[in-house]
């Protein structure tokens, strides 16, 4: 049975940083990657990284202050979040894809963890 679960979320002024985690049980994923939800809105992709994290992928409103890494012995991926802003306030989803290719649409991630809430303060 496969699980992705994330922990790290919590409350963090502006300008602060988090690190967030995203353990994956039952096998492994070519890729995984971040989303997020703020109320609202839509699920929104964040960043993306390959199996040897070679490739990894950002959205435009996050590239320069959050990055991605994975450690394959521990099947698991991070997303350092830092320079926070108000509006990365969000409840965070790790994914996971079989697919070889990268992709930011949600619909092509085949499984998701049960989401971590990140809120950030002004």
């Amino acid at each position: 049975q496969v699980q992705l679960v994330e922990s790290g979320g919590g409350l963090v002024q502006a300008g602060g940083s988090l690190r967030l985690s995203c353990a994956a049980s039952g096998r492994t994923f070519e890729f995984m990657g971040w989303f997020r939800q703020a109320p609202g809105k839509e699920r929104e992709f964040v960043a993306a990284i390959s199996w040897s994290g070679v490739g990894a992928y950002f959205a435009d409103s996050v590239r320069g202050r959050f990055t991605i890494s994975r450690d394959n012995a521990k099947n698991t991926v991070y997303l350092q979040m830092s320079s926070l802003k108000p509006e990365d306030t969000a409840i965070y989803y790790c994914a996971a894809r079989y697919g070889s290719m990268w992709t930011m649409r949600a619909t092509s991630y085949d499984y998701w963890g049960q989401g971590t809430q990140v809120t950030v303060s002004s």
